[in-house]
């Protein structure tokens, strides 16, 4: 690529950060105008549309993985991205490129949006359908950014909604109650469209027990409709709804994965007792190459190094029990840096005691958490810490000053997991495909 490309690449994110990055807006209508101006080229792809607390993005591309194995063009749409901008939008599997980025941007910059600025975003929603349009993509797996009812992605019609689980999160937008945040959640659900879900407090469930109802939805419910059953191989069966495929398999690791794999079989059936043409072998390979990077991924063995955004309480509680099942007495030094909206110390609680050394440290994005406030909460907890405020120092230190047969885990936020990552690759630490496992 020549300068003058990636200069322009350059300056479109540069753009496109400049915009408003957070909050919802309690209206789909400015979304719904710039799509309007590219031609709504989200009406000719067909869509699964997923939200959630935890596990939207690992479910994401599980289904986009199986319905590109079972031979359609497949369009994945998810945030945020960990290290290139470019990951948010992916078209059978790889991540468009820079000259594309530039493309979508254009198109969209171009149209007038209504009444106010789009924040970041509705932009890139409104940059990922023009550009599964202009693909001509076949179906789309549409991961909400946050919430549901107002997210900007709420535009799709979709053939399939998957709400995955509900917990307390970003309360200044969402509601301070599981029974709010459901109702936020739910939002995305359909007249008549099918609904997968893996929600289970009672609270939130009867929240989307009602709105299925209310708009006539088919609701699946995990441990209701269908269940797993873990085999001593290290595989699980799927009772299904009408389908039982045993021996399937997920690479990715953490019990909860199978958990979410559950909600991605319970989708594919769906499917394919609508007519879809998902054959249970082409099911059964998409699912055992998903990849998902950043959520407990193994990028390097001696010293093990994890790498898992834990970036909130759910998963920090899940990143902890892994932890424990799975270190196998090794010494654990934890690199953490986390936001201000996060439950710093409720997500430090289960942590810190399994850890041996932990280095604080803070992620280049305004919502960081001075590592200071960690400590004093570290300390509280009953342990200590040192500080490195950048993160590739942080990483480096720990990575380097460890033995062989330590492990160490960078944790408490997506962006602090991205800043390592792209660390990780730039010193040749990481390699390209994630070593797993």
């Amino acid at each position: 690529m020549t300068a003058t490309k990636t200069d322009e690449y350059q300056a479109c994110l540069q753009e496109m950060y400049g915009l408003r990055r957070f909050g919802i807006k309690l209206e789909l209508s400015t979304i719904a105008n710039m799509l309007r101006q590219l031609g709504d080229p989200q009406e000719n792809f067909a869509a699964i549309h997923i939200a959630g607390t935890n596990g939207k993005g690992s479910i994401a591309s599980a289904l986009a993985a199986i319905l590109e194995e079972a031979g359609y063009r497949v369009g994945l749409y998810t945030s945020p991205h960990l290290v290139h901008f470019n990951e948010r939008i992916r078209i059978n599997g790889r991540e468009i490129a820079d000259p594309e980025v530039v493309g979508a941007y254009r198109a969209v910059r171009q149209v007038d949006p209504g009444k106010r600025q789009p924040t970041f975003f509705e932009y890139t929603t409104a940059m990922a359908f023009y550009e599964f349009g202009r693909r001509g993509v076949q179906w789309a797996v549409i991961e909400t950014g946050m919430g549901g009812r107002f997210d900007a992605t709420n535009v799709v019609r979709p053939r399939l909604c998957v709400i995955t689980n509900v917990s307390l999160e970003h309360r200044s937008y969402l509601g301070d109650t599981l029974a709010q945040i459901a109702g936020e959640k739910g939002g995305i659900i359909k007249p008549g469209v099918p609904v997968v879900t893996g929600v289970r407090q009672p609270a939130a469930r009867s929240v989307i027990a009602d709105l299925a109802a209310s708009r006539k939805a088919p609701l699946y419910r995990r441990g209701r409709d269908f269940r797993t059953r873990r085999n001593p191989d290290g595989s699980f069966s799927y009772l299904g709804l009408r389908h039982r495929w045993p021996g399937m398999r997920t690479p990715l690791p953490g019990d909860h994965q199978v958990e979410n794999a559950a909600l991605v079989l319970a989708a594919c059936e769906v499917l394919k007792l609508a007519g879809d043409r998902l054959p249970v072998e082409r099911i059964r390979r998409g699912l055992a190459r998903t990849r998902w990077p950043g959520r407990l991924e193994i990028v390097r063995r001696e010293p093990l190094v994890i790498l898992d955004g834990a970036h909130n309480l759910m998963a920090a509680r899940r990143l902890a029990e892994y932890l424990a099942q799975h270190l196998e007495g090794r010494r654990l030094t934890l690199v953490a840096g986390i936001l201000d909206d996060k439950p710093f110390e409720a997500m430090l609680k289960p942590l810190v005691p399994l850890c041996s050394r932990i280095v604080l440290t803070q992620p280049v994005i305004d919502r960081a958490l001075p590592p200071e406030r960690l400590l004093a909460c570290v300390r509280r907890l009953g342990a200590d810490a040192e500080i490195i405020a950048e993160v590739p120092r942080a990483v480096a230190h720990a990575i380097d000053t460890a033995d062989r047969r330590d492990a160490v885990c960078v944790a408490g936020s997506l962006y602090t997991v991205g800043e390592a990552r792209r660390f990780l690759l730039e010193r040749g630490d990481l390699p390209e495909a994630a070593i797993g496992p």
